[in-house]
């Protein structure tokens, strides 16, 4: 059973998102960035309430700018998905969740230290260079599922 509705290019689409915004990270980094992009894509809550595929988390725009800075630099659009980002695309659409991303909506990676919370959002883990924040509690259930 799949964690959200996809489609071929929507595999491609997040495996370019995954190796533009955490390559530097390694295969485990890179499937942190993906499951924020899945948890945004199943949730109905917060800034995420219309959002119902990949594509429109992807270019999801918020405060006027992409939420995404691969998309709004173009590092996105460098080059095509490779087999090996599209397989973890595919673990993250169909499985895969891991702390600290789990549960995970939002993510960045700071000059400094993470801060205990982002946008009031409660820091829930770091891995390498991207901190992770989850909804505040009693905020968003439907991050559970």
């Amino acid at each position: 059973m799949t964690r959200v509705k996809y489609r071929s290019s929507d595999i491609d689409l997040i495996a370019r998102m995954m190796h533009a915004e955490a390559v530097g990270e390694g295969k485990l980094g890179m499937l942190m960035v993906g499951n924020v992009i899945v948890n945004r894509t199943a949730v109905d809550c917060l800034d995420f309430k219309d959002l119902r595929t990949i594509r429109d988390v992807i270019f999801h725009v918020q405060g006027g700018n992409y939420s995404f800075e691969a998309v709004q630099k173009g590092s996105l659009f460098y080059r095509p998905a490779r087999d090996v980002e599209r397989r973890l695309a595919r673990q993250v659409v169909n499985y895969w969740r891991q702390h600290p991303s789990k549960y995970a909506l939002w993510y960045f990676n700071p000059p400094a230290a993470c801060p205990p919370t982002w946008y009031g959002q409660p820091f829930s883990g770091q891995f390498k260079q991207h901190c992770y924040y989850e909804p505040e509690a009693g905020t968003c259930e439907s991050v559970y599922r």
